[in-house]
């Protein structure tokens, strides 16, 4: 009887143990019931039926990395280079991901590094190096596609490295300090043009600014020409006026003016080395002493005019 009880108890047990399932976080178990799919446990202690159903598969859901290995590429101008990148999937549906496809990650892997290809194979060497987020974004859309109906979502695909052959990295090296020379060359021959122009520029408004002192001093000299013919004028009119009245003093000063200026000119000229005094210096020295008499005459009448104005008051 004891035996019986301990057998029971023995058999209880392992019922039990068959019967509860415990999920960790972050996992999923699928169900089996005669090798046929019921039903998916979810995180948590969960009750089965033992010896009937069992755990099929253990799926992780949490979000995993593949890394995905180098290879050799050829790029639409024909140069090879070896590229290799990382992948980052999540599974969504444990179920699909178990019994839709054999060994997940590897045909993850492979479906990969085959789109990896195909994409960069049709483009040339220069769009490989300058586009990887071009790149990245068309193998995500593409991988994520395919991925789709296993029930995984591919977050992110990178590409790691790509690594041209020595020769074409040199090659590279070589073009990119002949672009940089032709570059500085350029620069150094806009700076020379720049400096020619502003040079030009300064030039002309030098050359714009001494025409214009130059009109500015002929406006002036014809300025002073003209208050000086006015002069001459008012000055020969005011002789006329004199000759008219019968002055003949006022005849003398203006001929006595003249001469003078005229001997002043000859004297001043460079060429002239001897002056000749003409017979007619009495004549100068008569108008000379004419004006002298126009002078006696002036003050005298203003003497006069004063001698007048202070004898008024004696009277």
């Amino acid at each position: 009887m004891d035996i019986f009880l301990i057998v029971m108890v023995l058999l209880v047990l392992a019922v039990v143990y068959a019967g509860v399932v415990i999920v960790p976080q972050g996992y999923n178990y699928t169900v089996e019931r005669f090798g046929r799919y019921t039903r998916t446990l979810k995180p948590g202690l969960t009750i089965i039926i033992p010896f009937i159903d069992q755990i099929g598969h253990k799926v992780n859901m949490m979000e995993r990395v593949l890394d995905v290995p180098s290879q050799e590429i050829i790029t639409k101008d024909n140069a090879m280079v070896k590229v290799d990148g990382v992948n980052f999937f999540q599974v969504l549906d444990a179920a699909q991901s178990t019994y839709e496809v054999n060994y997940l990650e590897n045909a993850i892997l492979n479906l990969t590094m085959t789109n990896i290809r195909t994409v960069m194979g049709s483009m040339d060497l220069d769009q490989l190096l300058s586009n990887r987020d071009e790149i990245n974004a068309r193998l995500l859309t593409i991988v994520d596609e395919a991925t789709n109906p296993w029930g995984v979502k591919v977050t992110r695909i990178e590409i790691k490295d790509i690594a041209p052959p020595r020769d074409l990295i040199d090659s590279m090296a070589r073009q990119m300090k002949a672009e940089r020379e032709k570059r500085a060359n350029i620069l150094e021959a806009e700076g020379h043009r720049q400096s020619e122009i502003l040079r030009a520029e300064g030039e002309k408004q030098g050359a714009v600014l001494e025409a214009e002192g130059r009109k500015e001093a002929a406006f002036r000299d014809a300025e002073a020409r003209e208050r000086s013919a006015e002069a001459e004028a008012k000055a020969t009119s005011m002789v006329s006026e004199a000759i008219a009245q019968g002055d003949v003093q006022a005849i003398n000063y203006f001929v006595a003016n003249k001469y003078t200026e005229a001997l002043k000119e000859m004297a001043m000229s460079p060429n002239q080395k001897i002056m000749m005094i003409p017979l007619e210096a009495s004549s100068l020295i008569g108008s000379i002493s004419g004006i002298g008499e126009i002078a006696r005459e002036a003050f005298g009448d203003k003497g006069q005019g004063k001698g007048s104005s202070t004898s008024v008051p004696k009277t």
